[in-house]
């Protein structure tokens, strides 16, 4: 995906990063500390997996390693394919392009997934009618221009739960809508052929005979089931607060559009930043696991950059933003963020209404 960004604020925010991997000799990719990593999430998730097929003899057994898989198939998640969705994972193309399939192994579309999250997400963040990560339907109300409907004022108590559905959801209906109706948003979406057509149906071959089929092997269907259910819904439930915490806070910007054709009244890089809050920075565990996704506002400024470099770039893009007076907002603690999102559901569940005017449809032209 490429946008036009030529403010000063984006020259400079440019210029001070590459002046730190000049200066630090560092590799913008991954490196040996990202694979070490992703070879132990995947070598632990591969055991439990074994396990739970071969050498578990009792539900009571069976369900803390389903918990425990579903944390460890988050983590992956995380760290492999989304990096290697942005060609972030490593230097090849290819192999960018090969670890992006887990997302097939985990029943999510990589295909879609590319239009959905690094076309219509990074480039519309928090764009009403746009992003479709703030689009809940009628379930919930992510966006001050969403209408308002009666039930959302208890949006801040039932979806909590209701956030573990991700998974499924996405699984079993989203891709197939998707594909469908052609679009994502306002991003088109169209429909695979050759290698893409194949590699979506076997990816979602491969999802059911991995999550399924082999598991009903040796146990029964219906605890079959069960176990796909937890660790899905533990899967969903990490997936989706991962993304409120960054994005659905009382601290993020959200604007919508009114006009194709117009720009970012204060440009791409700032709405950016704005849209986004970075949190529990200091919490390197939290940093490790969710593959630096705590900080969002580097990962939106340079999804390029493998997510191992954006607690040094942290500094760096806060001071340029001081520069320019730009709002470049952090949720100290895990808790904190939690407490945000909550008091932000409530409020859009009141009706609340954006602070920032409406802003109209970005110039910047997206490709892949």
């Amino acid at each position: 995906m490429r946008t036009a960004r030529t403010t000063a604020l984006w020259h400079d925010l440019k210029q001070e990063v590459d002046d730190y991997f000049l200066r630090t000799g560092r590799n913008r990719r991954g490196g040996a500390a990202l694979y070490l990593k992703a070879a132990v999430l995947v070598g632990l998730a591969v055991a439990i997996y074994v396990t739970l097929l071969f050498y578990v003899s009792s539900w009571t057994q069976a369900w803390p390693l389903c918990i425990l898989l579903g944390l460890c198939l988050a983590g992956i998640a995380f760290n492999i394919p989304h990096d290697a969705s942005h060609g972030a994972f490593c230097g090849s193309r290819f192999a960018n392009q090969a670890l992006s399939l887990t997302f097939d192994l985990l029943g999510v579309s990589s295909y879609c997934w590319h239009r959905k999250h690094v076309v219509a997400h990074h480039g519309y963040t928090n764009v009403d009618s746009a992003d479709a990560d703030i689009d809940l339907g009628i379930v919930g109300r992510l966006s001050p221009y969403s209408p308002v409907r009666r039930f959302h004022r208890y949006q801040h108590f039932y979806l909590w739960p209701l956030y573990g559905m991700l998974l499924p959801k996405w699984q079993f209906f989203d891709d197939a809508r998707d594909l469908i109706r052609g679009s994502i948003g306002i991003s088109t979406l169209q429909w695979p052929k050759g290698r893409d057509l194949a590699l979506l149906i076997g990816g979602k071959a491969m999802f059911f005979g991995i999550w399924f089929v082999l598991p009903a092997t040796r146990w029964p269907v219906g605890l079959v089931i069960i176990a796909y259910v937890i660790v899905a819904y533990t899967l969903g439930m990490l997936s989706s607060l991962v993304f409120q915490l960054a994005h659905c806070v009382e601290e993020a910007q959200f604007t919508t559009f009114t006009r194709a054709g117009d720009s970012f009244p204060n440009g791409w890089e700032r709405h950016q930043i704005e849209a986004t809050v970075n949190f529990a920075e200091r919490c390197r565990w939290i940093t490790w696991y969710v593959g630096g996704l705590n900080y969002q506002i580097e990962h939106h400024l340079f999804p390029g950059i493998s997510h191992v470099h954006y607690a040094a770039l942290a500094p760096v893009i806060t001071e340029v933003c001081k520069r320019y007076g730009v709002r470049y907002s952090v949720n100290e603690s895990l808790l904190t963020a939690v407490a945000s999102h909550y008091r932000f559901l409530q409020k859009m569940g009141r009706g609340a209404v954006a602070v920032a005017g409406r802003h109209s449809q970005p110039s910047a032209t997206i490709a892949e």
